[in-house]
């Protein structure tokens, strides 16, 4: 049978048996997989290495006639011990792995793989804000979902002005100008680069978000809730 090659970064494991797992893997090339590690429970398996959380790792598989495929070897490219070294961390990383998991089916384009390769990168950087990093990460999962707020007019298609204050209204994505508006052009300046092409470790070096965090992290948690069910 042929075996296959690809990278990998594990989304979930759950225990099979006595010593078994099925795991499922979130690859660049061929979405999620599932995968039968057997024998990875026992203290001398070879595959277990290869396929501990926070890491990416080379793995090579077999498809099965089913759904579930069956793990043959793994080898650890890198671990973020970063991560695993702060418990606030730890669980930070569990609810983006389970979020992306939960929002996504199984045939996935590369850049669900770039976005949680790069959450890691920048959540093993002690001196990242983590809710800097949740909204970030929030954010491109919006836009990889097809729903980006609109960040270039307003919700009767008028020109955003840096002068003016406004609302945002769910029903058409978009802000809506009000007086005594919560949301200012600072507000929009940050969504813009949140949901930019631009990677997460050049987003979070850019001063002036950290000023605005707790206006738009519920914002945007409000947004994927209603449109991507997580």
């Amino acid at each position: 049978m042929k075996q296959i090659l690809t990278t990998g970064i594990i989304l979930s494991r759950t225990d099979y048996g006595e010593a078994d797992r099925i795991i499922t893997v979130l690859t660049p090339d061929h979405g999620k997989l599932k995968l039968m590690a057997r024998g990875v429970r026992k203290v001398k398996s070879k595959l277990a290495g290869g396929i501990e959380l926070f890491s990416t790792s080379h793995i090579t598989y077999i498809e099965g006639r089913g759904e579930i495929g069956t793990l043959t070897s793994t080898r650890l490219i890198r671990h973020y011990d970063g991560i695993v070294r702060d418990i606030d961390r730890v669980q930070l990383g569990y609810e983006l792995i389970k979020q992306l998991n939960r929002a996504t089916e199984d045939e996935l384009e590369i850049a669900y793989y770039a976005l949680l390769e790069q959450t890691f990168g920048v959540l093993d950087d002690p001196d990242i804000d983590p809710r800097l990093i949740r909204l970030l990460f929030e954010a491109r999962l919006l836009r990889l979902a097809g729903h980006a707020p609109n960040l270039t007019t307003d919700s009767n298609g008028q020109k955003l002005m840096s002068d003016q204050a406004y609302n945002f209204d769910f029903d058409s994505m978009a802000f809506s100008e009000r007086p005594a508006g919560k949301f200012t052009a600072a507000h929009i300046k940050a969504l813009r680069l949140l949901f930019s092409d631009h990677s997460l470790r050049d987003i979070v070096r850019v001063k002036g978000i950290d000023d605005v965090l707790d206006d738009l992290a519920p914002l945007v948690r409000t947004m994927l809730q209603s449109f991507v069910r997580v």
